[in-house]
C-alpha cells in the first residue's frame, strides 16, 4: 500500500439521500464491489463483520466519526462493527489507534484524537505530541511508551495493513461486510448513501446460505 494516497472526497450525512440513489437498489460494480479473493473476518460464527477502514488524519472520517458512532449503537445483535486504522502517510496515527486499542481507551479517547488533530491543528505525528496527548488524558506516560513500542501494537499493525490490502482500499473512509463486499462514499455518493449500501450488504449476508 502506497503511503501519501489521496483521499476520496466525501460528501457529509448532513446532506439528503439522493432522490434517484433513494429509488433504486444500489447495483454492484458502482456503490459497491465484491471482495477478491474473500478476506477473514474477526466475528464469531452467526456474526455478520462491518469493518469501517479509517485514518486519523482524514478530514472525511473525522466528519463521519459522529454520526457513525451513533449508527452503530443501532446495529442489530447479529452484526459485529470494528474500526481499522489504514497505514496512510503517518504511521505513528496507526500505532497510536492499536496503542490505545489495546489499552481499553479508544472509545473515550479516539473522539479526542480526531479533535486534537483537526480542531486544535495538533499533527500528531512525533512521540513527543503522542506522549503528551496521552499524559493529558490520563495515561500514564511509562504504560503508553511500552504499548506504543510493544510487540502486540505491531503485529495489530501490520494484520490491519494486510487487511486494508486484502479489501483493495485506496482511501478512506471506506466500508467492508464480512469480508466479502466493499463500499465507500466515493462510490455511493455520500456517507449517507455508503452506510445505506452497508445496511443493504448486511441484509443480504443475512439471507444468504450458510458458508
Amino acid at each position: 500500500m502506497q503511503a501519501g494516497r489521496r483521499l476520496f472526497v466525501a460528501a457529509t450525512l448532513a446532506g439528503a439521500v439522493g432522490t434517484a440513489f433513494a429509488q433504486r437498489a444500489p447495483q454492484e460494480g458502482t456503490e459497491y464491489r465484491p471482495v477478491k479473493p474473500q478476506q477473514p473476518t474477526d466475528a464469531p460464527t452467526g456474526k455478520i463483520e462491518v469493518v469501517e477502514f479509517f485514518w486519523y488524519g482524514c478530514p472525511h472520517c473525522n466528519t463521519l466519526e459522529p454520526v457513525l458512532d451513533e449508527w452503530t449503537k443501532k446495529l442489530p445483535a447479529d452484526v459485529q462493527f470494528r474500526k481499522v486504522h489504514v497505514p496512510f502517510n503517518d504511521a505513528r496515527h496507526q500505532q497510536l489507534f492499536y496503542t490505545l486499542e489495546t489499552l481499553g481507551k479508544t472509545k473515550d479517547l479516539n473522539p479526542k484524537v480526531f479533535a486534537a488533530i483537526h480542531g486544535e491543528r495538533n499533527r500528531m505525528n512525533t512521540p513527543e505530541l503522542l506522549v503528551a496527548f496521552a499524559e493529558k488524558n490520563g495515561v500514564d506516560k511509562k504504560t503508553f511508551i511500552d504499548t506504543f513500542n510493544s510487540f502486540g501494537v505491531q503485529t495489530k499493525m501490520k494484520r490491519a495493513t494486510t487487511l486494508a490490502e486484502g479489501y483493495g482500499v485506496d482511501g478512506v473512509p471506506a466500508f467492508g461486510v464480512n469480508g466479502r463486499w466493499y463500499t465507500a462514499p466515493s462510490m455511493a455518493g455520500s456517507n449517507a448513501n455508503a452506510l445505506r449500501v452497508v445496511e443493504m450488504l448486511i441484509e443480504q449476508e443475512r439471507k444468504a446460505p450458510k458458508r
